[in-house]
């Protein structure tokens, strides 16, 4: 089934919301809708929303996705026949969960189609799934199936798997095959024309620097969740060397 819009939700602790819409609103260059219930939009500029940040009840929260289709219940049948399962069901959405435990969201298209530009040299443009070793495989396999008109290739290091959408989404899936066994998690990563820059900037609104990876560093913003700044192009997605 045809995916018409993404989401990308940035999942922090209830009680730190007004630190990650402070941050997340500076670095996405957008201003915050007004809240429902407990999440807000992050709004840009002559564009379409496609980031929004949720208050959650424990833990230092991650991030999920939302995809925007014409028929949720055609929707969640697939993704059912595939292997999730229901979390919860709502008027007109409902959220679901992957094999291993990843939760996502069906809701209906509004319309979107406009993606937002870069700024500042950067764009959010992707959701990492953290698998541990026993899960990677099915999750390859499920979420190539359910996302069946995106691209589905191996990534730039054997412990990755992209998912790339149609032109004119924007938000991208990375599985990433972690070295231990643990509970699945997510976490957002931005492409940046120049990560150095970028984490400067992220440390003068409030953010420390974790780690460095190959071409990645792994950031902790002000609400306490972990992301990652990616030596990514911010208008294709893709990798310099890979065009």
């Amino acid at each position: 089934m045809s995916i018409r819009w993404t989401y990308a939700f940035v999942d922090r602790p209830a009680e730190l919301a007004d630190r990650a819409h402070e941050f997340w609103t500076a670095v996405t260059d957008t201003r915050l809708s007004a809240p429902r219930g407990e999440f807000v939009t992050l709004v840009p500029s002559g564009a379409d929303a496609c980031v929004k940040v949720q208050g959650v009840d424990s833990g230092a929260g991650g991030a999920h996705l939302d995809f925007s289709v014409d028929d949720v219940p055609e929707f969640v049948k697939s993704a059912l026949r595939l292997g999730a399962a229901i979390a919860a069901e709502h008027a007109g959405w409902a959220v679901l969960r992957s094999p291993a435990g990843q939760l996502f969201c069906a809701v209906p298209w509004q319309g979107e189609s406009v993606r937002p530009p870069v700024v500042h040299g950067s764009r959010l443009d992707q959701v990492c799934l953290d698998l541990a070793p026993s899960a990677y495989d099915a999750e390859v396999t499920f979420w190539t199936a359910l996302l069946a008109d995106w691209e589905s290739r191996p990534g730039s290091l054997p412990e990755f798997h992209v998912l790339v959408p149609p032109p004119g989404l924007p938000v991208r899936v990375l599985l990433q095959r972690l070295g231990e066994e643990r509970v699945t998690s997510a976490h957002l990563d931005l492409a940046c024309a120049d990560i150095e820059a970028t984490r400067v900037r992220h440390e003068g609104l409030g953010a420390e620097t974790v780690a460095h990876g190959t071409h990645w560093t792994v950031m902790r913003d002000p609400a306490g969740g972990t992301y990652c700044l990616t030596g990514r192009d911010p208008e294709t997605g893709g990798l310099p060397s890979a065009g």
